[in-house]
């Protein structure tokens, strides 16, 4: 931390204090601690006078655009990820069935990250050292991550119950009910292979896991709630969506009455 000489600026005198975090310290983390800590030193030697002002530049204003511009990379990951679907159901109910995982995989990292910080904060109570992931932007970026790899298992169950109900007849819940059952075994594999990847940077001690420990905090929680919904509540969802597109049709091919 330096203190720059004092210099005028629209005619106020300015004095610049720079301040630069460890290597072990998120940028968001040092940003919000200034701006946190900062007006409490001030206000320690006394009230400053209402002509004083504190303004935070630099990294702090090219960390909110980015913040602003991953915003839009958000909606244009979710129309990619949509048209893509539609390209390969040729439909468009079943791609929205599908991308019902994607909030619910984010719910489940965000869920994850908020129980590490809770866990993470008990671990003085046992003579650890203290952990806190805090929300950063190589964390919020690993949401786009997410939201191509939850898609994933919910396409093998929709396809799997498509075919079955296509080649096999017989009712929507025995066609979804055996989609599940085919395909539990590779979406476990998939799943738990994923998971194991990024576990070592959430678990394990060591240079470098401060930073890119919200990235495997992301990947594990949000793939095991995804994994958890593709087999529970995706397989209920599409036997509601199937049932509808029978009855539909159905009543599309009813004859027309006579005159």
């Amino acid at each position: 931390m330096e203190a720059s000489a004092a210099r005028r600026e629209d005619g106020r005198r300015t004095v610049t204090l720079n301040v630069i975090p460890p290597d072990d310290v998120p940028l968001e983390t040092g940003v919000v601690r200034v701006k946190d800590e900062l007006p409490g030193a001030m206000r320690s030697s006394g009230e400053p006078p209402s002509d004083v002002s504190v303004e935070i530049f630099g990294a702090s204003d090219q960390l909110d655009a980015t913040r602003d511009a991953s915003s839009g990379n958000f909606l244009i990951a979710l129309v990619i990820i949509d048209l893509v679907l539609v390209a390969i159901f040729a439909r468009w109910g079943f791609p929205l069935l599908i991308m019902t995982a994607i909030p619910l995989g984010i719910a489940g990292g965000i869920l994850g990250l908020a129980l590490l910080n809770l866990v993470g904060g008990l671990l003085p109570t046992i003579g650890l050292m203290p952990l806190s992931q805090p929300f950063d932007m190589i964390t919020m970026l690993d949401f786009l991550v997410l939201m191509g790899t939850v898609v994933n298992n919910p396409i093998l169950v929709v396809d799997q119950a498509r075919r079955n109900l296509r080649q096999e007849g017989g009712s929507v819940v025995d066609a979804g009910v055996d989609a599940v059952h085919t395909r539990l075994r590779p979406i476990a594999m998939t799943t738990l292979t994923t998971i194991c990847g990024p576990s070592p940077l959430v678990f394990l001690p060591g240079e470098g896991t401060e930073l890119y420990r919200g990235v495997g905090v992301i990947v594990l929680f949000g793939l095991m709630g995804a994994a958890t919904v593709t087999v529970t509540f995706l397989p209920a969802l599409t036997v509601v969506v199937l049932s509808w597109g029978e009855k539909r049709a159905a009543t599309s091919e009813l004859p027309l009455p006579m005159n």
